[in-house]
């Protein structure tokens, strides 16, 4: 006998997993999608594929009303506008693979519109204040070696605008020899050059010979050498991302900013919009942000928006008191 409509049939989340690790090998392999990008994909279809089971559905028989249904009790989660619609998204890009693939006949989210990403400006810094954040930085540390890491950490990032997990995997040999411009192996496992300031690279080089000594030590000990920029002890083999973020949060204590202000995607920001508001241009940020689209750059522009206003309001007639 088949089991009723509000108790899932036993094979049913079993068969779930199993598209869906069907969907994420075939992305790995065809698109190249990095380890977080696969993570994001089966949480976000996992949790699509749960709520559908406690309906007697799955996503091999949902139909559109259905998942409008699933994205209507998102919204009275109260989840964000940007979680939505990566949700949604997900959800596309696996039923796009269903129906190529002839698991499905249809695509029930060909029509189903999202709710758009939030144009809710990110935060970003001034430049006096990266500017204490720094000084903070190469302060920061029980010792000498730590705090010329720290000092790196910040100097790159604020000099490049690398995302968080592109910083702290960087392998020393990108570094070696005092390089002008930086390799860096972005999302979807696509490269892009990213030029280096002169501080940076003297950060890079202090630390350089902190890490070497460290590393000719535990050499000596038997341990092998770390290929990692930023070695450390746990399972991934260089200081991790949750590690870099509290650490921060701690420089911007030290700085005296508010925490709750920075972090690293806060400097990333602070990195473009700083470009920006001293005359690049946005497709050169776009490149050196890794960003596919130039739609996710052009929100920076409201860097310029605000110099236009400052520069009508403090030299036109009409403006003055």
């Amino acid at each position: 006998m088949p089991a009723p409509a509000s108790e899932p049939a036993p094979d049913r989340p079993a068969s779930s997993a199993h598209r869906i690790s069907g969907f994420l090998d075939a992305i790995a392999a065809e698109n190249g999608a990095a380890r977080n990008t696969l993570l994001a994909y089966g949480r976000d279809l996992s949790h699509a594929a749960d709520w559908l089971a406690d309906r007697g559905e799955s996503l091999d028989t949902a139909g559109r009303d259905v998942i409008e249904d699933y994205l209507v009790s998102l919204d009275a989660e109260g989840l964000s506008r940007a979680t939505r619609a990566r949700r949604l998204s997900s959800l596309k890009q696996y039923f796009r693979f269903a129906y190529d693939e002839g698991i499905r006949a249809d695509n029930p989210v060909l029509k189903i519109d999202g709710p758009g990403r939030s144009q809710r400006l990110p935060g970003t810094l001034s430049e006096a204040e990266v500017s204490r954040l720094l000084d903070a930085a190469r302060d920061h540390g029980p010792d000498a070696a730590t705090r010329a890491r720290n000092a790196c950490l910040f100097e790159l990032l604020y000099a490049t605008g690398l995302r968080v997990s592109e910083l702290v995997s960087l392998p020393d040999a990108a570094l070696r020899g005092a390089p002008e411009m930086l390799m860096v192996r972005g999302k979807g496992g696509k490269d892009r050059l990213v030029p280096l300031s002169d501080p940076a690279r003297t950060a890079v080089a202090i630390w350089l010979a902190h890490r070497d000594a460290a590393q000719d030590a535990a050499r000596a000990k038997g341990i092998p050498p770390s290929r990692f920029l930023f070695p450390a002890r746990g399972v991934e083999g260089h200081l991790s991302r949750v590690r870099f973020h509290a650490l921060v949060k701690e420089i911007a204590v030290r700085a005296g900013l508010d925490p709750t202000r920075v972090s690293p995607h806060v400097l990333r920001h602070a990195f473009a919009t700083h470009l920006l508001a001293g005359g690049a241009d946005l497709r050169v940020i776009q490149t050196l942000l890794g960003h596919a689209d130039l739609g996710t750059t052009e929100i920076y522009t409201h860097v310029l928006d605000e110099r236009l206003r400052q520069l009508v309001m403090d030299h036109h007639p009409l403006a003055r008191d």
